[in-house]
């Protein structure tokens, strides 16, 4: 399919922000335009751009609307002059970015004692922790979308043998934390209260302020996790 061809539609999202939206579902060809569309707009934004939040099948323009009135011709809401000039920017094919495409592998591990959902998980699948381990390492993830956390990685999709619902609560999950939601993994890089059935940890920083690059994973990388021991953990 021709990713400038995907169908979309535009609306409002409060008095000073606006959202192109390609579709509520989890499909790497509708993110890949979301991305590409993002880069577009913030490598050629118009006036009164704020911010641009990409998502996993949409991208929200925050603006302002103080000067987005000096572009409309009066008689416009300032919704109706970004959504033009939004249209128009939708109308323009976007070329084909060079992507530097990254494999990132990530260490967990899947010990009870750092995947405090563990055994709740393989007894709701009804399986053994090497089958768990075996599922989780055997695919290579696209990482869809940063957010929720500074750092955090939405990632699919998981086997549909492991996909499994988010928690009806959430708890307070240990920095590290891989878990599963529906059919997405994803690695909390900071201690917070998650929903996510946590069931590994990762020795890896997915967030350190102190780094040149704070966030270690970003969109459109390529993620694979391997399996390590207790003693590799705690060495790492």
């Amino acid at each position: 399919m021709n990713q400038n061809k995907l169908p979309y539609s535009i609306f409002s999202l409060g008095d000073a922000a606006i959202t192109i939206d390609f579709g509520n579902m989890i499909d790497q060809t509708i993110n890949h335009q979301v991305i590409s569309r993002f880069h577009q707009l913030r490598e050629n934004p118009f006036l009164g751009i704020i911010d641009i939040v990409p998502a996993y099948s949409s991208i929200t323009i925050h603006y302002d609307i103080a000067k987005i009135r000096h572009l409309n011709s009066g008689t416009e809401t300032a919704f109706e002059t970004v959504e033009k000039l939004l249209e128009e920017k939708m109308m323009q094919s976007v070329p084909e970015r060079t992507i530097e495409k990254r494999l990132i592998k990530i260490p967990v591990c899947y010990e009870t004692e750092y995947a405090p959902d563990l055994l709740q998980f393989l007894s709701a699948k009804n399986m053994s922790r090497e089958e768990l381990v075996a599922l989780h390492t055997q695919k290579t993830y696209n990482v869809f979308m940063i957010g929720f956390l500074p750092g955090f990685a939405y990632m699919g999709e998981v086997d549909e043998k492991i996909a499994m619902p988010r928690k009806p609560q959430p708890n307070i999950v240990a920095a590290g934390s891989v878990g599963i939601a529906g059919k997405q993994t994803g690695i909390y890089p900071l201690i917070s209260p998650g929903g996510w059935h946590v069931i590994g940890r990762t020795p890896l920083k997915l967030f350190d302020a102190n780094r040149e690059e704070p966030i270690l994973l970003k969109a459109e990388d390529s993620v694979q996790f391997y399996s390590i021991s207790k003693v590799e953990y705690e060495n790492y």
